[in-house]
């Protein structure tokens, strides 16, 4: 195998694929990327046996081959190279299993593992694609995932409910204390009804790549559709340049519609931003690992009251004016639960509604019937 790529291109696919590769003390190959050099393209893989990803990069191919080199180690060499082209060799008769890598006035040897030990990552047919445009997606699914349990006992709510009707896509992501779900348009392609899980750590890894996380690794694809091809078990993210290939979660998704109050007794319109101000001040007196706040409605003052009490520390109200219609009604839920929320919805005010003091909490951005809904279950006082 010889070829030649620019340090840009190469440092891009390693950036996005390395992420994937695992240490593995029964498979050590699992922390392997495989390059795969033909026709004038080169591919990088990663995978570990759940999560598949691929990267097709443009370079020069003299001869083609594949090879597998430890994942983080090349990634960290390319990022301190220099940017100007970047020359990859292995030569057919050297005993001992390496590739050289050069660039201007840096040359090095990095040993691997030939490429029939590498696992396979699942072909899946490419057809009926369901379409999303890529911003939608990414703030999606940036909206729900927080949502998502982690816990290992019920596997079915440990990943993110895609259920697509027709023309648009819901996404829900819960806990069973809290839940978020969101309507993205399907923009084309497949119409057809269907419902599947996909896991928590595909979606932090579509949202990574998307740019839609707070890890300095970040890419930004600027792709402006997402195709998403799904069979049986198998789920792939086809995000310009790049592919995800990822099992889905088996199990049914629980039927958590019922628990969306049909209707409300009391609403809030608050500023999202003096809102989130008013918990993180209260949040300083919550319990440990209880993480609880008192929100009061007054609807004769027309205000919102945030409140909270600690016998070690003290105590802390935080009196909020706005739109307050309804009962007068006091509840108590996890603060981290509402600036999860918060950070994320993406508007500048929202609507605040619930029954009673037993309910959940309903919050939405100010207006919206149908986009993006998040609730929060009450915690109860002894």
């Amino acid at each position: 195998m010889k070829l030649s790529l620019t340090q840009e291109n190469l440092n891009h696919g390693l950036s996005i694929v390395s992420h994937i590769a695992s240490k593995s003390t029964t498979l050590p190959i699992l922390s392997n990327i495989l390059i795969k050099a033909n026709g004038g393209e080169v591919r990088l893989l990663a995978t570990n046996l759940e999560l598949g990803i691929t990267c097709t990069i443009r370079g020069k191919v003299e001869e083609e081959g594949d090879f597998t080199v430890q994942s983080r180690l090349l990634a960290d060499y390319v990022n301190l190279l220099p940017k100007e082209r970047v020359d990859m060799e292995i030569k057919e008769d050297v005993s001992s299993q390496e590739m050289s890598v050069s660039c201007q006035n840096f040359k090095t040897k990095i040993k691997g593992l030939p490429a029939t030990d590498f696992p396979l990552i699942p072909e899946v047919k490419k057809e009926n694609a369901y379409i999303c445009d890529a911003n939608d997606l990414r703030e999606g699914l940036g909206q729900v995932g927080l949502a998502v349990s982690i816990s290992e006992t019920r596997p079915e709510i440990g990943g993110v409910l895609f259920n697509f009707k027709k023309d648009k896509l819901v996404l829900t992501g819960t806990d069973s204390y809290r839940l978020a779900e969101r309507y993205i348009k399907v923009v084309g392609g497949n119409s057809k009804e269907l419902q599947v899980i996909v896991p928590a750590k595909t979606i932090n890894e579509v949202q990574r790549i998307l740019g839609g996380s707070k890890d300095p690794a970040d890419i930004n694809t600027q792709a402006g559709e997402v195709q998403i091809y799904i069979t049986e078990n198998q789920v792939v993210f086809s995000l310009g340049n790049i592919e995800l290939t990822s099992r889905l979660v088996e199990g049914r998704y629980p039927d958590y519609t019922s628990i969306i109050p049909s209707q409300h007794n009391t609403r809030a319109t608050m500023p999202v931003t003096e809102l989130s101000k008013a918990i993180k001040s209260t949040s300083l007196f919550a319990r440990t690992g209880i993480y609880d706040v008192g929100i009061e409605f007054k609807s004769e003052d027309g205000q919102l009251v945030v409140s909270s009490v600690n016998a070690q520390l003290g105590e802390n109200i935080s009196t909020l004016k706005g739109e307050v219609t309804g009962d007068s009604v006091k509840l108590v839920v996890n603060y981290r639960y509402l600036l999860d929320c918060l950070s994320t919805i993406g508007s500048e005010q929202v609507d605040l509604t619930l029954q009673d003091a037993n309910s959940p909490l309903v919050i939405k951005p100010r207006g919206e019937e149908e986009g993006y809904l998040y609730l929060i279950m009450p915690i109860k006082q002894s």
